[in-house]
């Protein structure tokens, strides 16, 4: 029967998958599950969602060669078959065939370390694999079945931890019907449950996605045309360990133009808010500076603006922006992001 303690442990364990400083939580994490398991030693790897390559997220007490082989190596042994097919995460000591205490990982990696028990779990969020914890200790028999069943009973709080494409979804206020995806050069990764999202193939928006991820940007709202429909889009730079530098989340929904704004309306707004002359917007358009005032005139009266740069400051605040993409410096993406705050 679970003590108080442990009872304690999986509440404040809980508690900390929502800790804003998901490092300085991971780390506490392992320190109290050390505690109360009475490991030494504890490891929480996670999956990068583009390659599936294993990376350490957090660790406590193993040496850093020790901490890379079980992030690394591990899962390209025959027992990492075994934690994943597992209903307890499986411990050294209660290996029924003792295969793994005989065989080339616990005598190189392991043993030299002064480990002689340790247990793994595989994570699993959503029905997906995500990631691997390891606990590991210098006692003998110091995981046994009831150790094992209080390890797992942490693990789905663990695995929202090592869930890159949940920690994504979750900063970027994805919403529920929203379309999502991870996006890395011309690699996509669908976020489970979502639908992928359709701007993804218009060749224009993804060089939008290229020159938000150059910027170094963190967050950018835009509106984008699609199939005669306008769409609400997200983009974000998640802060997420295992995943490629530059990984950009992407999420849209169809969405009505604030104020009544036209199509057209919306592109001279979005000129404005970069900063551009009525000539320069009828160069851009091949219109007379005449129609770009008419134009001008017309969403000052929609939006209830008494000028260019009130109108202008809207566009930015409330995001009613159509990002042009390959201008000089492109500005069309660095302008809303450096006046929109990221």
């Amino acid at each position: 029967m679970p003590t108080y303690r442990h009872v304690a442990l999986a509440a404040e364990i809980g508690m900390l998958v929502r800790e804003p400083d998901a490092v300085q939580a991971r780390q506490e994490v392992l320190r109290l599950l050390n505690e109360v398991l009475d490991g030494d030693a504890a490891s929480l790897v996670a999956v990068d969602p583009f390659g599936g390559e294993h990376r350490q997220i957090a660790g406590l007490g193993y040496a850093a060669e020790t901490a890379r082989s079980l992030a690394v190596d591990f899962a390209r042994t025959p027992w990492f078959d075994d934690v994943l097919n597992a209903e307890l995460p499986p411990s050294i000591s209660e290996e029924p065939s003792q295969s793994f205490r005989r065989g080339w990982f616990y005598e190189e990696y392991v043993e030299p370390a002064g480990f002689r028990d340790g247990m793994t779990g595989a994570l699993r969020r959503d029905g997906r694999y995500v990631g691997l914890v390891h606990l590991s200790t210098g006692r003998h028999g110091a995981f046994d079945t009831r150790v094992r069943r209080l390890l797992a009973s942490v693990m789905p709080a663990l695995a929202a931890m090592a869930d890159a494409t949940g920690q994504a979804v979750h900063a970027g206020g994805v919403g529920p019907l929203d379309r999502a995806a991870l996006v890395s050069g011309d690699r996509v990764v669908p976020v489970p449950g979502r639908n992928r999202p359709q701007v993804l193939e218009d060749g224009a928006f993804r060089e939008v996605v290229a020159e938000f991820r150059e910027s170094g940007g963190r967050r950018l709202r835009v509106l984008w045309p699609l199939d005669r429909m306008w769409h609400r889009v997200g983009l974000l730079s998640p802060e997420l360990s295992v995943c490629p530098p530059g990984a950009v989340l992407v999420h849209t929904r169809p969405a009505e133009v604030p104020y009544g704004l036209t199509g057209r309306e919306v592109e001279v707004l979005t000129r404005l808010a970069m900063g551009m002359t009525n000539d320069v917007i009828a160069q851009q358009f091949f219109l007379s500076p005449r129609t770009v005032h008419k134009h001008v005139e017309h969403i000052l009266q929609k939006t209830r603006t008494s000028s260019r740069t009130e109108a202008a400051a809207l566009a930015v605040r409330e995001s009613i922006l159509y990002p042009v993409p390959g201008l000089p410096r492109r500005a069309g993406v660095r302008a809303f992001l450096s006046r929109a705050g990221g």
